[in-house]
Parts: C-alpha cells; structure tokens; sequence
C-alpha cells in the first residue's frame, strides 16, 4: 500500500484548495456491472409501481404522514399500531448493523435508491449524451460555445423531466396514488398548492442527482461513518489485494514479456483504471475508506486489465483483511451471531403482534368532568365518548355495544347499529346504565364487547363511578 497517508486528510472530491473537484467516473462494465443493472432496474420497477399496486383495495405502500394513514405491502396501520412501526424500525437498523459487519457497504452500491438513481439513470443519460470520462472532461473544459450549450441543455431538460417524474412517485407514497392521478386528471391550475409541493421536489431530487451527486454518500449519508465503527478484518468488503498488488518492490507500469516476480513487483500495473471507473474518485488501492460504496466497478475493470495483461483476475475482489492476509475464509463470528440472534428474537416478537393485531380498535372514554347519574329506576349511569377504528378495506355493519362484565345496558346517542367505514372510524356518545347491586366499590372496571352483527369483533375496559353508598 501506498506510505502515502494524505488522502486520509480530505475526501477525494476535494482539490489541494479545497474546491469542489468533479468526478467524471469512466463508463463501468463487466460481469458485475450486468447484475448490478439487473438488480438495479428491477428495484427501479418496484419503486415506480408499488403507490399504483392495490392489495384487497390497499395500496402496496402509502406513508400519509398528514393523515397518518400507512399501508406496508397492503397492509394498513394506524397511529394506534406506531408501536410496531417502531419494532420494524429497530429490525432495520439491527439487520442494516448485521449486514454492514458481514459485508460491508454493499447495500449502498447494490440496493441504496441514491445510488441505483445516479449511476443507472442520471449517469447513463449523461454517458449518452456528453461521451465517456474522456469526452465529458474535454467538455467540462470547453468555452460555453454551441456544442457544450447543446449538450449540457438537454441534459439538464432531461434531469428535470426525470426528477419531476420521481417527485410524483414520491407525492403518491405520501398522499396516495389515487389522490395523485385525481389531481392529475383536474389539472394543475385546479391544485395549485399541489403543484407548488411537486415543483419543490422536483428541485430537491434535481439538485441532488445535478449537482451534489455523489456528495450525499460522503458527506449527507451517515453510512459510511458507521461502517467505520462496525467494519473489522473479518468484514467482507471490495478489497485490493495490497500483498499481491504490491509485492516487495511496489506497483510498476506492465512491460510485455517482463518477469514481474524476479523484479519483485506486484501484479498492479498502475495504469488507474479502478481510479478512473470509481464514482466517488477515490483509489481503492488505499484501503478501505469511507467514500467506497461497494459498487463493484474496481473489480469489474481490474478484471478485465489483468486479462488483458495476462495476469490472474481478483486482485481487487470481495475480501477481507485476514482472507488477504492470512488466507482466512469467512466465518460466522460471534459478533455475528449475536447480532442475528437479537434480529430474529425481534423478528420473532413483531410477528407475534402483527398476529395478534385486531383490525377494530375501539376506545370507551368517560365525558371528563361528568359523574354519575341515578335514572328513574334507579339504574347508575354514566356518560362516555367512544371511537371505533375500521383497519380493514371494507366496511363493519351491524355494530352493537354489550356489556360483557355486570348486569346493566349500554345505550348509544342514535341508535344501535352503527356502520363503521371502510379504514375509517366511527365516534359518539354512549351511556352506561348498572344495577348499583352489581357494584362493589365507587370505581370499577367494565368490560364491553364490540359485536357486528351478532358477532364479537372487540373488547375493550373502561371505569364506572357508582355512589360511595355502595361500595
């Protein structure tokens, strides 16, 4: 490796001044690089369908932050079910944790939307567009003259149209697909604060994949400082193999027919190609840094340079430290295994509640400030507020309050019967009429079922306030 250490020092997308330097990456390929794109464009259908996927009437993904209504693959969830949004959160950062000490920061070059966006569309167009890494800098140097204006003016037309198109995607996942296409269909000028919302994601989303790029996984995302703290030599990673690279006597430019071994050099030939086709612009040949998302694009172009010069392939590969320095394998170290045991002990827990998760959630209140009252035959009643939550995507008719734990009757404001919407709710007052015999103290707790058509749908407890004279 190289004695070196300044890079460390600064991120690589700096100059000695400290002024933004641009990274224009050469275009990848290879064996990689296809499944890479075939990872990549299937997540990218995923994204792009998913708000328009409808599951027994629910949208595949809805996060209504506004109405807080959240559907996670057609299922709906509620403010009352944030306890299992928090389980799955904590799932995630357990698995992301997992992952990361296994395999470093793979999920950022494979899986990571900022990245699948940037290279497999923004950087594709671009590539289309401006040429390869050699075109693109000759373009960058050129005067602002009819070609550079041609060129840098589609581009950038063809990133806003793009990033207009995301910040839909992105609006239907937050208010809904249905929404979307209805606002749509009226016309712009009939929503106009919807359309102000769009043109403001559409700059952010522009802005990102224009301008700051690859900035947000150096510096925006925390990941890469994480994977500081979780990484050790056993983490499988995107690794250059610094005792064969290297040798005794360091890197040196390839010469036909040289015997490299005799001369002590190592099998890098030093021609920065692996620096050319990084999309961070760092070199990979300087150990594991924060900047390397794992794309894989350093192993696919050194491949293919060792083929050329009739060298083995791997010399950039998925590695780990011991597995470059000692030949060790993989193995599933006891940090890993508890980490795993942890998720599926969670995985196990969140499972359990979405079993035991009741699609009607009701709540019996007593109207605050009320006591009780005695009617004219001497039945104990009390006043109460309840609400009813329908889950499900299909409306709960029929629905009657009794109750299950004394001798007395339940008595809705309107009637019994009530018909609760289709992920919605019904609300209103109640009252609670018990036989003071069946009291055994000034506060109890009732029990009453929530019943649909004869059939009980929930329970729910609630206190009753009976005269002192009673207990």
């Amino acid at each position: 490796m190289q004695a070196n250490e300044n890079f460390r020092d600064t991120i690589g997308t700096l100059d000695d001044e400290g002024k933004r330097k641009w990274v224009f990456p050469k275009k990848p390929k290879g064996t990689l690089y296809e499944y890479r794109k075939w990872v990549s464009y299937s997540l990218l259908i995923f994204l792009f369908a998913a708000p328009f996927i409808k599951v027994n009437g629910n949208q595949f993904l809805l996060f209504n932050v506004l109405e807080r209504k959240f559907n996670i693959f057609g299922f709906p969830f509620w403010p009352q079910d944030f306890y299992l949004f928090v389980i799955s959160l904590i799932i995630g950062v357990v698995f992301i944790t997992l992952f990361t000490v296994a395999f470093g920061r793979i999920f950022c070059g494979w899986i990571c939307p900022q990245t699948i966006f940037m290279e497999m569309v923004f950087r594709r167009i671009e590539y289309a567009i401006e040429g390869d890494r050699g075109k693109q800098i000759r373009l960058e140097k050129m005067p602002w003259n009819k070609e550079k204006i041609t060129k840098r003016g589609l581009k950038w037309f063809i990133f806003f149209i793009i990033s207009f198109l995301i910040a839909n995607v992105f609006l239907a996942y937050l208010i809904g697909s249905d929404e979307l296409l209805e606002f749509i269909a009226e016309g712009p000028l009939e929503n106009i604060s919807t359309l102000i919302s769009l043109l403001i994601f559409t700059g952010v989303f522009y802005f990102v994949f224009a301008w700051f790029r690859e900035q947000v996984c150096i510096i925006a995302c925390p990941y890469g400082r994480l994977q500081g703290v979780l990484l050790d030599n056993k983490s499988i990673v995107v690794a250059y193999d610094h005792k064969r690279g290297e040798a005794e006597n360091g890197r040196k430019l390839f010469r036909k027919g040289e015997d490299r071994e005799e001369k002590g050099y190592g099998d890098c030939i030093d021609c920065f190609q692996c620096v050319h086709v990084c999309p961070t612009g760092i070199d990979i040949r300087n150990g594991t840094q924060l900047e390397c998302v794992n794309c894989t694009a350093c192993i696919d172009e050194c491949d293919s340079i060792m083929e050329k010069v009739d060298l083995p392939k791997g010399l950039i590969r998925f590695a780990s430290e011991d597995d470059i320095l000692k030949k060790e394998k993989f193995k599933f170290t006891p940090r890993l295994k508890g980490y795993a045991a942890v998720l599926f002990i969670l995985m196990g827990v969140l499972t359990g509640m979405l079993f035991l998760r009741n699609d009607v959630q009701a709540n019996v209140l007593r109207l605050p400030g009320q006591l009780y009252a005695t009617t004219q035959n001497d039945m104990i009643s009390n006043v109460y507020t309840y609400k009813i939550i329908n889950k499900t995507s299909s409306e709960i008719g029929g629905v009657e309050f009794k109750l299950l734990s004394h001798t007395g009757s339940i008595a809705p404001v309107g009637h019994q019967g009530l018909l609760i919407p289709a992920q919605g709710l019904a609300k209103g007052t109640l009252f609670i009429e018990i036989n003071p015999s069946a009291l055994e103290g000034e506060k109890e707790k009732v029990k009453i079922g929530i019943y649909s058509n004869n059939k009980l749908i929930e329970t729910t407890n609630t206190t009753f306030l009976g005269p002192r004279s009673y207990n």
